[in-house]
């Protein structure tokens, strides 16, 4: 569960309420399951699942619901929960394929920003492992490689903060994202968490 917002309504009927506004990613989420706040690891339970005025006592893949927990943790954008039987990676390195969508070419060592859901880190590219010929589907691994428009290459990158992540091969909708350069606000290239 992706968490994009905290409501706390400032009125005297819900003055104490804390709901997480989000979607579910993958899979599903009963009021009383056990979960874990992710890069934080506190762990609580599903106080109560809302969708407009309904009160569910599940929900699941693709809903966008709000979430309450039973206990007060400091969950904020960009935050996960997470079943406790069905964890997501966390790491600030990985490696990732992309698909380079820029004019200019994929320069290392360079900050760009990762969007990946509604988290936003910066981060910065740090080594090429290969190229893909997408007509031979070889991998190219000599030293003086460069990613220009449109290539494929398998990299490794390096956040700021930790992010979690599912292989896309297994949750595309939490195993993808896409880097912006810094200064021209461009999207550069996609990417698939590996």
């Amino acid at each position: 569960f992706d968490v994009q917002t905290v409501i706390r309504p400032h009125t005297d009927e819900f003055h104490d309420f804390r709901g997480y506004a989000g979607k579910i990613l993958s899979g599903r989420f009963e009021v009383g399951h056990r979960v874990e706040i992710l890069p934080s690891g506190f762990e609580t339970k599903v106080k109560g699942i809302h969708m407009y005025k309904d009160e569910l006592k599940e929900a699941c893949t693709p809903a966008s619901v709000v979430m309450t927990l039973e206990d007060d943790i400091d969950v904020g954008r960009g935050d996960m929960i997470a079943r406790k039987d069905n964890l997501p990676s966390t790491a600030q390195n990985f490696d990732a394929m992309f698909c380079w969508m820029s004019e200019l070419p994929m320069t290392f060592r360079k900050k760009y920003i990762l969007k990946h859901n509604s988290t936003e880190v910066t981060c910065m590219l740090t080594n090429l492992v290969y190229k893909l010929d997408v007509n031979t589907f070889s991998r190219d691994k000599s030293e003086d490689l460069k990613i220009e428009l449109n290539d494929i290459c398998r990299a490794s990158l390096k956040t700021s903060k930790p992010v979690c992540y599912d292989d896309y091969d297994t949750n595309r909708a939490n195993g993808s994202f896409i880097l912006i350069d810094q200064q021209t606000n461009e999207t550069v290239a996609a990417g698939m968490m590996k």
